[in-house]
């Protein structure tokens, strides 16, 4: 009677990669296929986007905006990803960022130039970090509810600041990173430190345990808890850094605008939230990808920018979004139907 074979083994007497069960590797390939699917569809946005507007489109300025725009809600939406896949999340982002921004161009702040705007907003927004995270982790709050929470109450705090008036910035500091002549081989000093912080993110989330243990977290609470993980502690540090990721993004919002205003990162929470979905993060948690969440961010702001380029109306485009949104959320069911 003839033996089964046995699939070959390496030196170490493990099967290859190449021969073990597919369902080993399916994560990891499904992963893959979406980033490429991704990346596909930001490739085809700027064919439309050359086709429909070469000469505006295609021109290294209007690509160093799109670069810039995608920059601030870009960092926001790192913060998003973690507390995501945590399975929380983040109303107030918007919000935070208006009161940071805010906060950091008062005359009073002004006084101290460009170190004291930088740590204002930076400080600012990892105090509002701490609120939420004390409320949720410690207090019990759902998330919904204690960052909607915030959300009111930043929004009031930065119009009572203001006033209702727009903060000039005169800080030659801040102004001269928005000019060109700041540029390092084209590249404006917004898009490097969206860089920077997006490889930090990816490092922190892919390749530390607190990455490992938000993603528990997110999985399975109650197990990340009898395995020894804090659950309240480590959800107090990821609206931490929600809320640090918004307070960068108000300083560079700071820097492209020159000035603050309450309404600033209006609408920063839906453009946030739906570039972490449809990058492939589940909303239920358990599942998240920085890389996925930034190629989302492109490509939301390549189609804001076709569709400013061609004349349409805002309120098509928010209507392009939420059915983008609504699509990736049938993809992210139908995907976890079958696995």
């Amino acid at each position: 009677m003839t033996q089964p074979v046995s699939p070959p083994r390496d030196t170490a007497g493990k099967t290859p990669a190449a021969e073990r069960p597919l369902a080993r590797r399916g994560p990891r390939v499904r992963a893959d296929i979406r980033t490429l699917s991704l990346l596909g569809v930001l490739a085809a946005l700027v064919v439309i986007g050359g086709v429909s507007k070469p000469d505006e489109f295609l021109d290294i300025r209007n690509l160093q905006l799109v670069l810039t725009q995608a920059s601030i809600i870009g960092v926001v939406t790192v913060g998003m990803t973690f507390v995501i896949t945590s399975g929380g999340i983040d109303l107030s982002v918007g919000a935070i960022v208006a009161l940071s921004s805010v906060w950091a161009t008062t005359v009073a702040t002004q006084e101290y130039g460009f170190a004291g705007i930088l740590f204002t907003a930076v400080v600012v927004g990892l105090g509002c970090g701490l609120v939420n995270g004390l409320l949720i982790a410690y207090g019990g709050v759902v998330p919904f509810i204690a960052t909607l929470a915030m959300l009111a109450s930043a929004r009031g705090l930065a119009l009572q600041i203001t006033d209702g008036r727009t903060q000039i910035v005169t800080v030659d500091g801040i102004l001269n990173l928005g000019e060109r002549d700041s540029y390092v081989l084209g590249i404006p000093p917004l898009v490097m430190v969206f860089a920077i912080v997006t490889i930090v993110g990816w490092l922190v989330f892919n390749r530390t345990t607190f990455g490992r243990r938000t993603v528990a977290v997110g999985g399975n609470a109650e197990a990340a808890r009898l395995a020894g993980i804090d659950v309240r502690r480590q959800r107090l540090y990821l609206y931490l850094l929600s809320g640090l990721c918004c307070g960068i993004a108000a300083f560079l919002l700071v820097v492209l605008s020159g000035s603050g205003q309450n309404t600033n990162g209006n609408l920063y929470e839906l453009d946030a939230i739906a570039a972490v979905i449809i990058g492939g993060t589940l909303l239920t948690g358990g599942r998240g990808t920085i890389t996925g969440s930034v190629l989302g961010v492109l490509i939301f702001t390549t189609i804001t920018n076709i569709f400013a380029l061609n004349n349409l109306q805002s309120d098509v485009q928010q209507i392009a979004k939420g059915a983008i949104i609504v699509a990736a959320v049938l993809v992210q069911r139908r995907t976890a139907s079958t696995t």
